[in-house]
């Protein structure tokens, strides 16, 4: 079946809708470079729309009802948030579900040390990356470190004019040759990513005439040892009253620095960090806020740890989203295991995540007439998975039908694509999680360009679809 282009579907009044969300999108990215930083900023958002946490809905021994709106917290890197719908919890619920973390580099727990009078953070890179694309680049560095008395202190370093950045350095292009014959997956090795931080000495004041041991000629000008890891630490404590111990309870990410922007001459792509996946939580949530009165429960998912297997206390895997879903049965009216697995098996999900735009330079990766193509529409992929679809969740047909329908009711332009050619590529999303409750599950998003790059890039347009979408599965009643 031959997809078209979309741009010229709409009129200019619609295109300055198209422009708005994407100016709002940006700012989502910028604002959220990790999960901690799109938690904070989705809560705010829905906040502001009505929204109370399930823990208050319960301190306040509430009764929830149709229209309701509340959300659950989970140790600040994944949400859940419901809109109640007219029919009964037990027929089940529409779910968005997407996830917020993305590809990076993150600082090890015993990280700061010096070499040769450079000061050095250690690190671990985070999912599925090509380590090469990492070095020789500004970086900022963006999380918490937790004292041992429970006093957080937020870090984010590198994004305003004034701040510093940070980078991991490249070996010069004259003493690269044996560099140049390794391959690609060798070229910078892992112990290699760690990260600059400084190179200035702290200042060691002489003694004063009449101290206990002055110091000779010959002390005065040699310098201590670890000199610049121990001016990096005076700073850290002026700055931050963070200690070097401290390191030890931190989540710190180091991430681009620098704001999306938009792309091209005619400004109808966006550039920049961690679009895979938020890109599909932002239109999600956005969807979320924008949903009139619904007859099913709606529900939006923004989790954890896709990147590394969807594993953890906060990755899809877990119970967490089980659990609310049982508070939120209490609230309505009584909670009890067999309507609990009725809820699940009875929901329907779109697993709003992205998909890989096809690349005319690299047109032998992918398979034209399934691959998903730049301002075509939302994708879907009745399945993802490698090596015969292993790992995947696929879709029923009936399923695909229904929301076929759903889609050309409301006129919301969608393409259907797989992950490159069949023994090229692959990979995984939340949808087997979600899948494991019986409940139907399809994957459904945005194509990007450069997929886990640190920079990456999208279509206005499709974004623009991919929000229309949500709306129009969320608000269908007949799901089954």
């Amino acid at each position: 079946m031959e997809q078209k282009n979309i741009w010229n579907k709409y009129d200019e009044e619609t295109l300055d809708k198209v422009n708005v969300l994407s100016e709002e999108y940006r700012r989502f990215l910028d604002n959220g470079k990790t999960e901690r930083e799109c938690i904070d900023e989705t809560v705010e958002a829905i906040e502001r729309a009505g929204y109370i946490s399930l823990q208050q809905a319960m301190e306040e021994g509430r009764s929830l009802s149709v229209g309701d709106k509340v959300y659950y917290v989970h140790m600040n890197k994944s949400i859940a948030m419901f809109q109640i719908g007219t029919k009964p919890l037990p027929e089940g619920m529409n779910i968005l579900g997407a996830h917020i973390d993305s590809p990076r580099v993150d600082v090890k727990q015993n990280p700061l040390y010096e070499d040769k009078e450079f000061a050095y953070l250690d690190t671990h890179y985070y999912g599925g990356i090509k380590k090469y694309q990492w070095v020789a680049m500004p970086l900022a560095i963006h999380g918490v470190v937790v004292k041992k008395d429970m006093t957080t202190v937020i870090v984010n370093i590198g994004e305003d004019e004034d701040d510093p950045v940070f980078f991991i350095s490249d070996i010069l292009i004259h003493l690269a040759q044996e560099q140049m014959k390794k391959t690609a997956g060798q070229v910078i090795n892992g112990e290699a990513m760690d990260l600059i931080v400084g190179s200035r000495p702290l200042k060691i004041e002489a003694k004063k005439d009449g101290e206990e041991g002055k110091d000779t000629e010959k002390e005065k000008n040699t310098p201590e040892r670890d000199a610049v890891k121990k001016g990096i630490l005076e700073i850290l404590k002026r700055q931050y009253d963070i200690e070097e111990e401290d390191f030890l309870s931190a989540e710190l990410e180091i991430v681009p620095a620098g704001k999306a922007r938009e792309a091209g001459f005619d400004r109808s792509m966006i550039l920049g960090y961690g679009q895979d996946d938020r890109v599909c939580a932002f239109t999600s949530l956005k969807a979320m806020l924008d949903l009139g009165i619904t007859e099913k429960t709606v529900c939006c998912l923004l989790v954890d740890k896709e990147e590394i297997g969807s594993v953890g206390a906060t990755g899809m895997s877990s119970l967490f989203f089980e659990n609310a879903v049982a508070e939120l049965l209490e609230l309505c009216g009584g909670y009890s295991a067999l309507d609990l697995r009725r809820c699940l098996q009875r929901s329907c999900m779109l697993s709003s995540d992205v998909s890989a735009a096809f690349d005319p330079l690299y047109a032998s990766c992918f398979e034209p007439k399934n691959a998903a193509f730049f301002g075509h529409g939302i994708v879907l992929n009745k399945f993802t998975g490698r090596a015969g679809k292993s790992g995947s969740n696929d879709a029923n047909a009936e399923y695909v039908a229904h929301l076929r329908g759903i889609f050309e009711k409301e006129d919301v332009s969608f393409q259907t694509a797989e992950l490159g050619k069949v023994d090229v590529g692959g990979g995984g999303t939340i949808a087997y999680v979600l899948a494991k409750y019986g409940m139907n599950v399809i994957d459904s998003g945005v194509p990007v360009l450069s997929m886990h790059a640190p920079w990456e890039a999208t279509s206005k347009i499709d974004i623009y679809e991919a929000y229309r979408g949500y709306i129009a599965f969320a608000s269908d009643a007949d799901l089954y």
